[in-house]
């Protein structure tokens, strides 16, 4: 059931990836053709748009084959993390999703015509490796992610560590992304991975509120403690 369940969750990943690219970045608004493209094919995506589309699938399928819920997604979280590690590296060979200029002495000079012309990323100019910044992110949250699994409190609780510190850490690193063609919102102040980040934050408190709330309930039928010892003294 779980191989069925990752096969269609990778396709669902890719699609959604692409949808939010194809809407997010106005060259595919003035020429639609561009959409059917061997470039679009090529591209990536949007790694929160295949992330939405995944999670939305998941509740879907887990919920019709009556899969044990949270523990699904908390297995499934470590996973994500490392696969999106190991894709940065594929996006900085690439030269897509690629950062500022910048003077600092961690920046990296792009000098492949191909690149240029796929992705559009500068040449001969140093620009921060933002790529590679993401993929030790999301190095350290797969070991954070990998520590905290057999520790867990409740079932639920990986998944909620890693929405957390993902959102938390794509937030940042967009300051330092280059490629305004990404999409941004409102007058260029928010990407749009930057606002999905907030949305997925607040979803993250949500939860956690949830969490803690359900944590705090005495279970249903429990017998309170001087109850439980009078029955005691009376054997």
């Amino acid at each position: 059931r779980l191989i069925d369940f990752s096969t269609w969750l990778i396709l669902v990943a890719l699609v959604g990836a692409k949808v939010l690219m194809i809407v997010t970045d106005s060259s595919y608004r003035n020429n639609l053709g561009e959409i059917f493209t061997w470039r679009t094919l090529q591209a990536g995506g949007v790694f929160y748009g295949g992330f939405l589309a995944a999670t939305f699938f998941a509740i879907w399928y887990v919920r019709a084959h009556r899969l044990p819920f949270w523990k699904v997604f908390d297995v499934y979280a470590p996973a994500i993390a490392l696969g999106h590690s190991v894709g940065r590296l594929g996006c900085f060979s690439a030269g897509c999703e690629y950062g500022r200029p910048t003077n600092s002495f961690l920046g990296v000079v792009f000098t492949n015509a191909y690149s240029h012309t796929l992705t559009g990323v500068p040449l001969g100019v140093r620009l921060h490796p933002t790529q590679l910044y993401e993929s030790l992110a999301t190095l350290a949250i797969f070991g954070i992610l990998l520590w905290r699994y057999p520790k867990k409190s409740r079932d639920g609780e990986i998944f909620l560590i890693y929405l957390t510190l993902y959102a938390v850490a794509r937030f940042f690193l967009e300051f330092w992304r280059g490629d305004e063609d990404r999409g941004f919102l409102f007058n260029h102040l928010l990407s749009t991975s930057q606002f999905i980040a907030i949305l997925a934050l607040a979803a993250a408190a949500g939860l956690a509120l949830s969490f803690w709330g359900s944590s705090r309930k005495a279970p249903q039928g429990a017998t309170p403690l001087p109850t439980a010892r009078r029955a005691r003294g009376q054997l």
